[in-house]
């Protein structure tokens, strides 16, 4: 989905204030004085739920239903947002992301969800995966003489159950014939980085466990703290935010604030010379990791400050480590400015328009910066984590050319290289081992998703493994063409890339449901994973953890969200945490668009936080609007 561009800064107008702790007495109804951290809300259901694509700046005044919703998911918003799924609508809407479909008889296509991989550098296939009718449901009414959807329901809890014991039949004769040391050999193999063990042709058999995060007692959490949103006089990028085993770390206004993980009290604070627009979303072992900030504060002379600065904090000890321009490399002395910055291992990589630069973590010392190409190559962002690769953009503004090269971190010398296929304006990097890129070929993808197709490949040859066509229409990962790292919703791991599908009309009287499905990033096949998110609840990837996938269930209008664990092997889902599902705290966690938001989970606790913020005149939330709120199990 395109992102909005980077806005410029106004001075600060205020600060944070402290964090608000909840009250002894809890949740629940708000009375004069409210027994609420998040003080009187409306009766009315929250308007959108977290998934649902939102503007920056949170829903005016409440609304009620509508009678027929807006546009679907990445289309810009000009009205106040539309009540999320799993709230019953006077009207049947329109399908479009983060909407409800109408209740339809009948049961799903053939197939729902799973398309067919391509071979290696094939285009996309007209069929499958590309619509060639106009669609107004996603599921078209079967005709028969019963009608109704009770019935409908019915025959197919018949018809599930009876397929589910002939598949419990087949695969024990399967196990028994083949023997079940072999599973037992891969899960005795797996580390707990887990990210690349698992291969099994796309069907089935991935290599599960390993991860740390384990169920509580009691998954059911309590609402911790909530940061207030400072004020600003235009829309301000607050993108970062970091956990340590002591604190929650997130960027504010022109500082970056440390606060104490479980009360919210502020630990430290390390001031900017103007505002951040960029930070990595890797840490080193030891809690380093890398932004860029501009140079200045915002002025009556100069409004827009550049992008300049690049520098290292320690999120122990709340010190910023050091910071320096670098003069680009095509511009004299013009110092080069970033658009997004990265880390892998102790380099530091930083990327704009103009090219980019290498810095060591620790020291600041310069690694190593791209020469000026006699062809316009550039390097236009690079991707970290476990390796370090780089999406390099050469041609012409109307006629690009990107090539995706891994790189060694301490030189920058490319290890392989891949030209993109024609067609491809921007690449993301979702993953750099393995690694996988995705990519809107040919503006095909038609959701604003940002992407059509993924591509793995080979970092030690540059050769392209499998090609992935990921229809638009039935998958809700999603990348920002403006950044190389953006990727959202999605997980790299067990040698599988990790999606969801777009919301459907689930099985009982109204709400949508989804599902994670995955692909095998050497076959491109689909697999059999698939986790189903349940009645009026949907379900997005957040990360790996060891062998296992940390998901987010988006709730319905009357319950709280959810994070689970689904063991990569069996796909068996585990709750880790239930938010609570009073009125006042559900508007809370559902008032972070899913498009302008941050989602970190770890040992019991969640926190969800803004990237973007704006000036506003008010919100859903009496008034009140959050830079972060945080829940937490016992």
């Amino acid at each position: 989905m395109t992102q909005p561009p980077q806005p410029p800064n106004e001075p600060p107008q205020g600060g944070f204030g402290a964090p608000q702790d909840p009250p002894p007495g809890g949740f629940g109804a708000p009375t004069p004085p409210p027994a609420d951290p998040f003080g009187k809300q409306p009766a009315n259901p929250p308007a959108g739920g977290f998934g649902a694509p939102q503007t920056p700046s949170p829903a005016g005044t409440p609304q009620t239903p509508p009678q027929q919703p807006g546009p679907g998911y990445g289309y810009p918003q000009g009205q106040p947002p539309q009540p999320g799924y799993g709230y019953p609508q006077g009207q049947p809407p329109q399908p479009g992301y983060g909407y409800p479909q109408s209740p339809v008889p009948g049961q799903p296509q053939q197939g729902y969800g799973f398309p067919q991989g391509l071979p290696p550098g094939q285009p996309p296939q007209q069929g499958y995966g590309y619509q060639t009718t106009p669609m107004q449901q996603p599921y078209p009414p079967q005709q028969n003489g019963n009608g109704g959807k009770k019935f409908t329901t019915q025959m197919q809890i018949i018809v599930a159950a009876s397929v589910a014991v002939v598949l419990i039949v087949v695969a024990g004769i399967w196990f028994s014939s083949s023997g079940g040391d072999e599973g037992k050999k891969d899960k005795a193999s797996q580390s707990s980085g887990g990210t690349t063990e698992g291969k099994d042709g796309g069907q089935g058999g991935a290599v599960g466990g390993g991860g740390k995060e384990k169920a509580p007692a009691d998954p059911k959490s309590k609402a911790a703290f909530q940061l207030p949103e400072p004020k600003v006089n235009d829309v301000t990028k607050v993108d970062g935010s970091w956990m340590t085993d002591k604190a929650y770390v997130k960027t504010g206004l022109n500082e970056i604030v440390g606060y104490d993980a479980v009360k919210g009290t502020k630990l430290w604070s390390i001031p900017l010379a103007g505002q951040l627009c960029a930070a990595s979303r890797h840490m080193s072992e030891d809690y380093k990791t890398a932004i860029a900030f501009e140079e200045a504060k915002p002025t009556k002379a100069r409004k827009y400050q550049p992008c300049n600065q690049v520098g290292a904090i320690d999120l122990n000890t709340g010190k910023l480590m050091w910071s320096k321009s670098v003069t680009a490399a095509t511009s004299g002395d013009e110092p080069l400015r970033y658009n997004e910055i990265t880390l892998s291992g102790t380099t530091v990589a930083a990327a704009g328009t103009e090219g980019g630069a290498a810095f060591d973590l620790n020291t600041g010392a310069e690694r190593w910066k791209p020469k000026v190409s006699t062809d316009g190559c550039y390097d236009a962002g690079y991707a970290g984590g476990e390796a370090l690769a780089v999406v390099r953009k050469c041609g012409t503004y109307d006629d690009p050319q990107l090539v995706i090269q891994a790189l060694n971190p301490t030189t920058g010398a490319p290890l392989s290289s891949y030209k993109m296929p024609p067609g491809v304006d921007y690449a993301s990097i979702v993953s750099t081992k393995p690694l996988v890129v995705a990519a809107d070929v040919g503006d095909t993808a038609g959701d604003g998703s940002g992407i059509s197709d993924f591509f793995s490949i080979d970092a030690s040859t540059g050769k392209l493994l499998t090609r992935i066509a990921a229809d638009g229409e039935k998958y809700a990962a999603r990348c920002a063409s403006t950044e190389v790292e953006s990727c959202q919703r999605l997980a790299v791991g067990n040698n599988r890339i990790y999606v969801p599908t777009e919301d459907h009309e689930g099985t009982g009287e109204y709400g949508d449901t989804n599902e994670i499905v995955s692909f095998d990033l050497t076959t491109g096949k689909p697999t059999s994973d698939r986790a189903d998110a349940g009645d009026r609840y949907t379900m997005f990837p957040l990360r790996m953890d060891g062998g296992n996938i940390i998901a987010y269930k988006t709730p319905p209008y009357d319950k709280g969200g959810q994070i689970v664990s689904i063991d990569g092997a069996t796909f068996k889902q585990t709750v880790l945490m239930e938010n609570p599902s009073e009125e006042s705290v559900r508007d809370a966690e559902n008032s972070f668009s899913g498009d302008y938001s941050e989602m970190l989970y770890s040992a019991g606790r969640l926190y969800i936080s803004q990237t973007m913020i704006s000036k506003t005149t008010g919100s859903s939330l009496g008034g009140k609007e959050y830079l972060a709120v945080s829940f937490g199990t016992s």
